[in-house]
């Protein structure tokens, strides 16, 4: 497999012989024999047609299209989501190799590094020092690699080739000291070349990473897909037994692969991704499908496997405090891209329906009870003071069962969590990141202003609508109307609440409901224009 197929990011950092942090490429790399070009991934079978399979979802964007179609009904979608469902299984296990292969040898496993045992799955991980192609790590079977091998891997190349696209300053975060240091002398080197000193040549393909990535709608489809199923595959977990000591000897592979799969596997690259997508995705209604994805990440209770009792209320479900430590674990996830989504929605028209059902759509989801309060909790545990502790960066390389006395004034649980969720966010954002709180000040500022923009939507729409209705009669709504062309260019997933409504009655419920719905969350009582 020609590494020149890879997108910028992975393909950068091999041709500079540095092996990217993800075990899926160890023991691979071939160096070019004499006169050879480029290099190549020594890959089985399964991996072989993975690779190819999963990257066509990136290089086919720019294939011409005669015709509009759902990507949810294209072959591409449905391949994706069986080979999910066949490979990560939320009931029963892996389908086992067949016996007998007329077609050649079965597959030889991607046996898992002995530097990422499953044993370590479960603990924060610091970003991995990046290793030099000619140091690959050595990599030895064992019964849980040669059980699961192929879920691994295929989850490992899907997140690899659909999610590792990002600029230099965000490829720098996931990186170690030692490789924040090659970006200074690399931008260090550039900004000489006005005194004479030439580039060095090892650092100059750290510029790539600066590629221009931008995702496509049925892309971004895709990943929601994964997004959902990893929810699925991570809640079939069977229940803890009350041992530890049997925990131990009865946890398949898979179940533990169940345990970690997203915080080990997928968090961090999606995280980045969305930034990646919130910062650079056109002000326009095609920005529905990165909002569904990021929102059904906010919500695996969606996806939980036990159903909830009915109700004769119409109140939503309150979400459960069983789900208080994945928000905690995952709280940039809802904090900083709630504000992200914020800052779009305050340089958007909302009067425009489709603007004004993603503005409901996320104000809904947030207002779920309780859920408010788990964000906040979050936030109190990142805030708790340190006292006594050292400076922080050393925090990450300690763990609550091996501190010092500081710990002991704490209560275990407490010091357990607010340690879970400083590690998520200085992990993803660096040791000198500054937290801007969800319900701070600064944040409820603008909460208020695009309150006061909803109002001001709802006044000009009213009184544009009672103008028309005196001049032109019913031809205004057109202005509002859906065309099949709008259509063909926005998200059409199955689960969309009342899209293609184009009455400004429509418009005004959502707007009036968005309304009402941040002044649940944020406890603001009077908007005043």
């Amino acid at each position: 497999f020609n590494v020149c197929v890879f997108q910028g990011p992975v393909k950068a950092s091999i041709q500079e012989q540095v092996l990217p942090e993800c075990s899926l490429y160890y023991n691979k790399v071939q160096f070019p024999s004499s006169g050879g070009l480029g290099l190549n991934l020594a890959l089985n079978p399964f991996e072989y047609y993975m690779f190819y399979f999963a990257i066509s979802l990136i290089t086919q964007k720019n294939s011409p299209v005669t015709h509009h179609f759902s990507p949810s009904n294209s072959a591409y979608f449905v391949l994706v989501d069986t080979y999910l469902k066949c490979f990560l299984p939320t009931e029963g296990s892996v389908l086992p190799l067949p016996s007998s292969n007329p077609g050649g040898a079965i597959p030889s496993p991607t046996p898992r590094s002995p530097a990422v045992p499953f044993s370590s799955y479960g603990m924060h991980h610091t970003s991995l020092l990046k290793r030099h192609i000619a140091h690959q790590p050595s990599v030895n079977a064992d019964p849980a690699s040669q059980e699961i091998w192929r879920s691994e891997t295929l989850l490992q190349i899907f997140v690899e080739m659909w999610l590792h696209h990002y600029s230099l300053e965000m490829y720098q975060k996931m990186q170690s000291p030692h490789v924040k240091l090659e970006v200074l002398h690399y931008r260090l080197s550039i900004s000489s070349k006005h005194h004479g000193s030439p580039a060095q040549p090892s650092y100059q393909a750290l510029h790539a990473y600066q590629e221009s990535f931008k995702p496509t709608e049925e892309h971004v489809l895709v990943v929601r897909l994964l997004v959902k199923h990893l929810h699925a595959f991570s809640n079939s977990l069977k229940p803890e037994p009350l041992s530890p000591s049997a925990h131990s000897h009865t946890a398949s592979p898979l179940e533990e692969f169940k345990r970690v799969v997203i915080p080990r596997f997928v968090q961090e690259k999606l995280y980045i991704f969305l930034q990646h997508c919130f910062g650079h995705w056109p002000l326009d209604a095609s920005f529905r499908a990165v909002l569904e994805m990021w929102l059904s990440y906010l919500q695996p209770w969606r996806y939980a496997p036990e159903k909830p009792p009915p109700s004769t209320e119409l109140l939503p479900r309150s979400v459960s405090e069983k789900w208080a430590a994945f928000v905690q674990e995952n709280l940039l996830m809802y904090t900083k891209l709630f504000v992200g989504f914020l800052n779009r929605a305050l340089r958007t028209d909302l009067g425009s329906p489709k603007n004004a059902l993603m503005v409901f759509r996320v104000a809904k989801v947030f207002a779920q009870p309780n859920l408010a309060e788990m964000i906040l909790k979050g936030e109190q545990l990142f805030l708790e003071p340190e006292l006594g502790i050292p400076h922080r960066q050393h925090r990450l390389f300690m763990t609550p069962t091996l501190g010092g006395t500081f710990f002991s004034s704490w209560p275990q649980t407490i010091t357990d969590a607010s340690f879970k969720v400083k590690s998520h966010v200085y992990s993803l954002e660096g040791q000198d990141f500054q937290y801007k709180q969800m319900f701070g000040p600064e944040v409820r500022n603008s909460v208020l202003k695009l309150a006061q923009a909803i109002c001001q939507a709802q006044q000009a729409a009213k009184s544009m609508s009672d103008h028309s209705a005196e001049t032109t009669g019913p031809s205004f709504f057109s202005w509002f109307r859906f065309t099949s062309s709008e259509m063909n260019g926005s998200y059409t997933g199955n689960d969309l609440d009342e899209i293609g409504q184009d009455s400004i009655k429509k418009t005004d419920e959502y707007l009036e409901k968005a309304l009402e719905y941040l002044c649940q969350i944020f406890k603001v009582r009077n908007i005043s224009l």
